[in-house]
């Protein structure tokens, strides 16, 4: 394992990132965190479970599950604690000489993405992804389609330090009349690359990785796993789709099996390599005005939550990950090659 540090720069967004190993702990002396099968199947509290629907707004997706007319396999709920409003003026208002504001105009939904309240998305069954991710693209096109959202962020967050206030599993939808500005600065990498190269960066990206296999955990015929370059975190992984489409939403459905099976695949070597840590994972996707864009290339960036943001992180700017990329890639093979060889992962 190497043990001298690097600042190394992100390709796709030009920032800075400190790889600092001599810092780390080893894999295996990561703290043991909550199992699923440490929660009830089933929670008369949670407002998630089935029977509890009365307790959420009013849905605006079910897929039925095919075994009881009455039951569900994956609900969409307007988020009821949601930070925007539907409704509002989305003219700009000078307040003061320096400072502008415009009313929250947004919308928050909440995809539940199984009845088991202890089935997390590393144990679900591959068909039960595929509906989340089914979920997924329908509300991202739905809401797309009201021009004034300019930009939807699919999300979600697992386990306490990743910000979730519910165990039931689930996943969000943030639609917003903006795009935040360090989401513009990824696209506006993109844009420069393709001026000055003709290409697009992640195609060329998928490619470099490809050819030197180093940060490759997996590769199927359609997508490509890996641990960048510059992660900013230990383990940070990306699944990138190796057909270009700059948006999420015009991903053909498909191939949503295909995107099921190395999702939750990856997911689960996470779950047993770092002995399910809390993560978050986000949709990189086009802004909804640039869905054809040549220069962006839509990907799913996971990010573990093993150690705490701290001073440092927020007075630079600069993160410090504790975990070369290479070693953590060399790590996660080994597990994957472990769980394909119990026969617990697929082989694809």
């Amino acid at each position: 394992m190497s043990s001298m540090s690097e600042i190394r720069q992100d390709p796709t967004t030009r920032e800075w990132v400190i790889i600092a190993p001599e810092r780390a702990k080893r894999p295996q002396h990561i703290s043991k965190r909550t199992l699923a099968h440490d929660l009830p199947a089933w929670d008369e509290s949670c407002p998630f479970c089935p029977g509890n629907e009365s307790q959420t707004p009013d849905e605006v997706l079910r897929l039925p599950s095919s075994a009881q007319v009455s039951a569900w396999e994956v609900r969409v709920v307007p988020n009821r604690f949601a930070a925007l409003n539907i409704s509002g003026n989305l003219e700009r208002i000078e307040d003061g000489r320096l400072f502008r504001k415009m009313d929250g105009v947004g919308i928050n939904e909440v995809i539940i993405e199984t009845p088991s309240h202890n089935t997390t998305m590393a144990l679900m069954a591959y068909e039960q992804v595929e509906k989340v991710l089914i979920a997924y693209q329908h509300r991202y096109n739905a809401l797309k389609q009201n021009r004034q959202f300019k930009f939807i962020t699919i999300f979600k967050n697992h386990g306490c330090a990743s910000g979730t206030s519910l165990v039931h599993p689930h996943s969000q939808l943030v639609a917003t009349p903006i795009a935040a500005t360090h989401y513009r600065r990824r696209l506006d990498v993109a844009v420069d690359y393709y001026d000055d190269i003709g290409k697009c960066l992640y195609c060329d990206l998928i490619a470099e990785e490809l050819r030197e296999k180093a940060r490759v955990i997996a590769e199927t015929r359609e997508f490509i796993v890996l641990h960048p370059y510059a992660s900013r975190v230990s383990y940070e992984t990306w699944i990138i789709p190796k057909a270009h489409y700059a948006s999420f939403g015009l991903f053909p459905q498909v191939h949503l099996s295909k995107l099921a099976i190395i999702l939750k695949d990856t997911l689960l070597c996470l779950y047993h390599g770092l002995n399910n840590p809390a993560f978050n994972y986000m949709f990189d996707t086009s802004t909804t005005e640039d869905e054809d864009d040549p220069h962006y290339h839509w990907h799913i960036r996971i990010v573990p939550r093993l150690t705490t943001i701290a001073g440092f992180e927020m007075g630079s700017g600069m993160y410090i990950n504790t975990v070369m990329p290479e070693d953590a890639a060399r790590f996660m093979r080994e597990v994957r090659a472990s769980l394909v060889k119990e026969g617990t992962l697929s082989s694809e």
